[in-house]
Parts: C-alpha cells; structure tokens; sequence
C-alpha cells in the first residue's frame, strides 16, 4: 500500500464519520460491500477510477477535490473507463455468478476454442486455496477473475479426455470461492458457488468432491441462518458418508465425514442445543481418531487439532466460556492454516470477553487480526465481541481497542 492509498483512506473515513455513517451505509450508498470500503479506509484497496471517486464524493457530500487533491494528475493517467488496479475484493467474483458463466461459448464453433494447459490451471487452483486458507482475499480476487471464465471455457472445449480433470478444477475453485464468500459474510453468493462446485464435482465423477462441496452448502446456509437447511444438508451427506466409510477406510472419505460432523456441531451449537452440538464434536473426535493425523483433503483441514477448535467455537457459541478457554489454551495450530490459527484466537477472545476480561479478550482479538484482518473487520461474531468490549469500556476504552473498533468498524 502507498502513502497517497492510506492518505486517501483516512480522508474518506473521517468525512464518513462526520457525517455519522457506518462503513456498511456508505457503503451501501454506492452499490459496493463494506468489506471493500473497509480496505479503502486501510489503504490496502486503491480507487483510481473517476467514477467511483464521484460516487464516494457524492454519497459524503463532499466535492471529489476534497478526497483526492491529486485529482487533475488522476484524471491524466486514469480516464473513466480505466479499470481499477489491484481489486482487492469479492465484487468481481459476484459478478462472475450472475448469470450462466459462458454465454458464448455456447454459440462459438469448438473447434476454434482455445485450449488450456492442465498442468498450468492445476497450479493456478492450487495457489487459489493457498490464498483462501491464508485469508488474502485481495490476491484471491485477482486470480479468480480470469481463472473461473478460463475453466468454465475450458470443460467445455478440452478433449474428452481432460474433461473430467477440469470439471474437479472447477469444482475446487467454486468450493474455495464459496468459503471465501462465507469468511466475508456473503451467503448468498456462497450458496451460489457451493451448489456450481457440487454440480462440477459430480460431472467429474467424484462423489467425495460432490460431499465436499455439500458441506460449503451447508456453511452457507448457517450464515444465511437457515439451519433447518444445513442440518438436512449436512445430514444426508454424512449419513451416506458413514455408510461409504464403514466399509472403505479411506482418509479421504474420513476427512469429509469429520467435516460435515463438525458442520452438525455448528448447527446445533446456533440452535442453542447443548446435547447435540456435544454428540457431533465427539463423533468428528471418533473419526480424527480412526484418521491419527491432521490432513487437508479437499481443503477441509480435518483432524485431531482441528476438532478441538471446533469444539472452542461451540463452547464459546454454547455461553461455556470456561470450557472453550480450557480447551483452547491447550492447542497448538501452528501446522494448520492461517485462518484456522486466527479462527482459534478469535474464538479465545470471544470467550474471555464472556467471561468479562476484557484485557484477555482484547490481547486474543488483536492477535487474531495481526494473523487476518479480513476476519475480524467481516465477521459478525467477532464486531460484536468489539462493540461490547467497547461498550463496557465505555470512556475509559484503550487505544488500542478504539483502534481496533475503528478498523472493524464496530464502534457502538
């Protein structure tokens, strides 16, 4: 990020607040995601575009000279209709599920089609995750808007031969678009890419992927808050899943079980049912124990470690502050993701803020967000941890957690 990117973020803050608006309500007011505003307030998403400079200065009130004073060198080197650099969140990809992805190549002769190169696409999807897991949605941004309209081209014109490959790589690439689209608290569009991930991952001929790409359906309706529907989701999948894994003792198929128990605790975690949420972490535990090791099959990380952050976020879910902070001050994350080592501290902090430290809770928070900030400024839980913190606080709030309710945007 520049100078001149973070300048112009604390500009269009501060008129933000002047005029006391949320980042969600700005953000609103000019057709984008709060999130995004989020990053422009950071200075980690640079607006370059004329247009979306008039849309900002429009909806502050405010003339566009006053957000930027470079405006006249903007406007030499940036015309309306320059494409923004480094986009550096999900519109993009909203965009890329509206509508069938392939129009045309529905119209054009195959035989002209332009072929791509397996190895070259298998290294994309894999960098694909690799940014998922790492919470780096401005990279993950710029990578799928070329990559998904390229295989969803390519599953269609590629020999028959490399057709059942590629329809896996599509479903790879919807599955990590879902979870992303879930981490940034956009459901909809995670049911979107969850159900194309499943239909692309039958069309390979892998049922395994077919109940990977379930259990991102069944995150997003958690978001969604239809839990009737992730249960049913989660559910029949798991169930036929057990009756698969009862007589194939393949990690894989493990993996996706465990998963889709721990999806179950999620559910049953929200719904408020104590009884049950405990019954799915210990038969996700049974099943890390027949694996003996943490894996990654399909992206999932499922395993012993993971089980038991799970069971910290249901705990902490479930109002057991004591038992979450018992459990979760005993695991070592280190081998696992970025997201899932953010997911644990967040989940302390959201514990010891239960438990009314807030100075804990605030330590736990702030290394979360060092690890992914994208986290806490996105999810729903974790701005209600601040807000209360800051609540609670009241004048005599730290710096340090005015800082971080700013960033979040969770001030009360």
């Amino acid at each position: 990020m520049s100078a001149e990117d973070r300048a112009f973020g604390a500009r269009v803050a501060g008129f933000r607040k002047e005029r006391g608006m949320s980042q969600a309500e700005l953000a609103a007011a000019i057709g984008r995601t709060a999130s995004w505003l989020s990053q422009v307030e950071r200075g980690i998403q640079p607006v370059n575009r004329l247009p979306v400079l008039r849309m900002l200065a429009d909806a502050l009130g405010v003339s566009q000279a006053s957000l930027r004073p470079d405006l006249p060198e903007l406007e030499a080197i940036a015309p309306a209709d320059a494409e923004e650099s480094k986009p550096n969140d999900l519109d993009q990809a909203r965009l890329l599920l509206s509508g069938h992805p392939v129009p045309e190549v529905l119209l054009a002769d195959e035989s002209s089609a332009n072929r791509a190169g397996l190895p070259e696409l298998r290294a994309a999807v894999d960098r694909i995750w690799e940014l998922t897991h790492a919470d780096k949605f401005a990279e993950l941004s710029t990578n799928l808007g070329p990559l998904i309209p390229r295989l969803e081209r390519a599953v269609r014109t590629a020999p028959a031969k490399d057709r059942p490959e590629l329809w896996q790589l599509l479903g790879r690439t919807y599955q990590a678009l879902a979870a992303a689209f879930v981490r940034q608290d956009e459901p909809d569009a995670a049911w979107v890419a969850a159900d194309r991930s499943i239909r692309a991952a039958e069309q390979s001929g892998q049922p395994l992927q077919v109940c990977a790409g379930i259990y991102r359906l069944a995150q997003a309706f958690v978001r969604l808050k239809r839990l009737d529907q992730a249960e049913h989701a989660a559910t029949t999948a798991a169930n036929a899943l057990a009756q698969y894994a009862a007589t194939h003792e393949e990690p894989e198929a493990l993996s996706v079980l465990g998963a889709l128990h721990l999806q179950l605790a999620t559910v049953h975690a929200k719904a408020g049912d104590r009884t049950r949420a405990r019954e799915e972490i210990q038969q996700a535990r049974e099943v890390a124990r027949r694996m003996g090791e943490d894996r990654n099959d399909f992206n999932l990380e499922f395993g012993p470690t993971n089980v038991e952050i799970q069971a910290v976020s249901s705990a902490v879910e479930l109002g057991d502050a004591g038992e979450a902070i018992d459990l979760g001050e005993g695991i070592n994350a280190a081998n696992l993701s970025v997201e899932r080592q953010a997911r644990l501290l967040m989940d302390l902090g959201r514990a010891y803020a239960q438990r009314r430290q807030p100075g804990e809770a605030l330590d736990f928070l702030l290394r979360a967000e060092e690890l992914a900030p994208e986290m806490i400024s996105t999810h729903v839980a974790a701005r209600d941890t601040i807000r209360e913190l800051m609540l609670v606080a009241g004048r005599s709030a730290s710096p340090e957690l005015r800082g971080l309710a700013e960033r979040a945007d969770a001030k009360p």
